[in-house]
């Protein structure tokens, strides 16, 4: 097997909210494999600071501000990138948000904020992007799953029903447009080390010690182990796989139980 079914040197990669954590892990992986770098993000500082990341690193980057729930803004903005940057070959709807409150106290106007951001999003970008893949016969659209896109968790109950819905979604993509040679599938990422989980990352904490305990690999990911799914499913390489969702986690959802410490 050739390593040029994971090259992605003149492929133009849209990654929605790639400023930080595991999006900007996962573009990082797409430029280092040649693909050319756009992402996106509501607030101009946090998508230039980016883009100088990237840049930095030696990638091609740009960055462009709208609101992936807005669909004329981001029907604006597809048709600038694809005029300012080329066509967009890959799709990796990141963007997501998360509000951690019980469902008997959540306020409907959060419950439907997750759903738009981590749901409906998705659909509207991809809706605008599939549009020239399917002109040209060829595209690459991932989802950004959960484990919740899996399993229910306390507080969660917004992001667990949106991310549920966009492995479905997913699905229905794969089913709709695998006939135009685009493939559609999802990363769940199980615990990852990243900024916002590290106050719980330490010695003694009772979620550190669960998440160590429950996942079979031992440890919390890297950001940098999402990369090679995201390559494989933005490749050659994946050409006949439409439709999954590849969890990223460890082996937690593997296994019932805690791993045994015994031989």
């Amino acid at each position: 097997m050739s390593n040029n079914l994971f090259d992605l040197t003149g492929k133009v990669a849209l990654i929605t909210g790639a400023v930080h954590g595991l999006g900007m892990a996962m573009a990082k992986g797409l430029g280092n494999a040649g693909a050319t770098i756009v992402v996106n993000n509501n607030s101009e500082d946090m998508l230039h600071e980016a883009v100088a990341e990237y840049k930095a690193l030696g990638l091609k980057a740009f960055g462009y501000v709208f609101d992936v729930t807005d669909e004329k803004a981001v029907i604006e903005n597809i048709a600038k990138i694809e005029k300012e940057v080329g066509v967009i070959d890959i799709l990796v709807n990141n963007a997501g948000i998360i509000k951690r409150t019980p469902l008997a106290e959540m306020e409907v106007v959060d419950f439907n904020a997750v759903i738009q951001v981590d749901l409906v999003a998705p659909f509207i970008v991809s809706k605008h992007v599939v549009k020239g893949m399917i002109e040209r016969r060829s595209g690459k659209i991932i989802n950004i799953c959960s484990m919740m896109s899996e399993l229910g968790r306390d507080s969660v109950g917004a992001y667990a029903a949106a991310k549920g819905g966009l492995k479905m979604l997913t699905r229905n993509m794969a089913t709709e447009w695998a006939k135009f040679n685009i493939q559609t599938n999802g990363i769940g990422p199980g615990y990852f080390a990243t900024s916002q989980t590290a106050p719980i990352r330490v010695d003694g904490h009772p979620f550190n010690d669960f998440i160590i305990g429950r996942t079979p690999a031992g440890r919390w990911g890297d950001p940098s182990d999402l990369q090679g799914t995201a390559v494989f499913l933005s490749s050659k390489a994946s050409d006949f796989v439409n439709g999954q969702v590849v969890y990223v986690d460890g082996g937690i959802l593997a296994t019932i139980g805690k791993p045994s410490n015994e031989i």
